[in-house]
């Protein structure tokens, strides 16, 4: 590689105290960093009350703008060995940028998770209709991502049926694609035993940040189909929700009377997380991995969720105990585990060894760093058996440059 520079182009700064995006994206830094790279971290978004000091890590922060020359100088200039796309969107606005501005840079996009199979399932929920690939294969959305993946250098998937649909349906050649789900500290019997026992613990836990459809949709499902069920059977436990950007519809549902509390953002979700007895993740429709979910098991805390919840998570057969998917079912099995100290503690030593087993921070580590690196070294000859990623290059890069272009000189004319 000519130098240690990466480029971080983010379609946010990265928020890790209110969102899961913004944790996977400080895992990376955190990552980078550990491996001695300089960082520079560019958006085009505004800064926000959640999101992260970067200059505190040593990290360059840059403003850029859309559809603006500035950005290929700037490129030129930094003349970074790695660029990263953060989300396919960023790829689309400043890919052609960078692959005339840096064309040496390795270009690796961050799909977070895959867009358009959300948005499909989401459309598909909406009309009470079983999701089918084909119905996410037919979308706009999903070319587009898919040919920002075709377009990358490498793209890093969170989930391992993500990765699967990629190479079995699409086919995307390996050779593109990494599986880099979260990645955690392994839980030690250090770390375990600190826990608070089923005995200290009290009350139904749920966290997610309100501009995220799936957890707008969890809410709601929960307040009128799942918890009316659970209070039923135990009237003094309560339902606490957190996370930040809560609409107020979902603020409204808040009641001491029916327990069903929305307590909004918390800056240390550990220690929340830690006094919950169950952590609810009723989610209908999503994709890539659900970081509430690995959040409470990460604190000690068991889970009853969904298919959805448990997808891509690399063990969802021995999540099977745990998984279900109508609320009469959901309801009863956290009545059952909320009361069951034996049933509670089986779960936990469950999730403790998900966490130890598929989310190794340093395995995953030196399976990047390897592959990067082998990336780098060969990055001509990568490229070349990309057929499909050089023909989206010429073709969609060359509309997507000279809309930009025409944008920016109507711009121009403007001021």
């Amino acid at each position: 590689m000519h130098s240690n520079k990466v480029l971080i182009l983010g379609l946010t700064w990265p928020e890790p105290l209110a969102t899961a995006a913004g944790i996977r994206m400080m895992q990376l830094i955190h990552w980078f960093l550990e491996k001695k790279f300089q960082i520079t971290f560019a958006s085009t978004s505004a800064h926000t009350d959640y999101s992260e000091n970067l200059t505190a890590y040593g990290i360059d922060q840059q403003p850029i703008k859309l559809n603006h020359n500035s950005f290929d100088e700037f490129a030129r200039r930094l003349n970074p060995s790695i660029v990263v796309f953060d989300r396919y969107i960023m790829e689309e606005q400043f890919g052609w940028r960078v692959a005339e501005n840096a064309p040496n840079a390795l270009r690796i996009l961050d799909t977070e998770d895959l867009h358009s199979l959300r948005s499909s399932r989401e459309k598909n929920l909406s009309v009470q209709r079983e999701f089918k690939i084909s119905d996410w294969l037919s979308l706009d959305i999903t070319k587009r991502e898919l040919a920002s993946i075709f377009r990358s250098d490498l793209s890093l998937i969170i989930s391992d049926f993500e990765i699967k649909l990629l190479k079995d349906i699409v086919k995307v050649d390996e050779s593109l694609l990494f599986h880099l789900p979260f990645m955690y500290e392994q839980l030690d019997e250090s770390i375990t035993k600190s826990w608070p026992p089923f005995d200290k613990r009290q009350h139904f836990v749920f966290i997610g940040n309100g501009k995220h459809a799936p957890n707008i949709d969890a809410i709601s499902w929960l307040n009128t189909n799942i918890w009316p069920l659970i209070r039923a059977k135990l009237p003094e436990s309560e339902l606490h929700i957190y996370g930040p950007y809560m609409p107020e519809r979902i603020r409204k549902m808040d009641s001491a009377k029916t327990g069903f509390r929305i307590k909004g953002w918390v800056s240390n979700v550990a220690s929340i997380m830690s006094k919950a007895r169950l952590n609810l993740v009723p989610l209908r429709f999503g994709a890539g991995l659900k970081g509430k979910f690995l959040d409470g098991f990460m604190n000690g805390t068991p889970a009853v969720t969904t298919s959805i919840g448990v997808e891509g998570i690399g063990d969802s057969d021995a999540l099977i105990p745990i998984t279900q998917d109508e609320p009469i079912g959901f309801s009863n099995l956290a009545i059952e585990l909320y009361q069951n100290k034996d049933k509670w503690n089986e779960t936990q030593n469950l999730g403790t060894e998900l966490i130890n087993n598929h989310f190794n921070k340093v395995v995953f580590g030196k399976e990047l760093y390897k592959k990067i690196i082998e990336l780098g070294k060969n990055l001509d000859e990568h490229r070349a058996t990309n057929i499909i990623g050089g023909i989206l290059a010429h073709h969609t890069l060359q509309s997507t440059k000279y809309l930009s272009k025409w944008i920016e000189a109507k711009n121009n004319l403007q001021q």
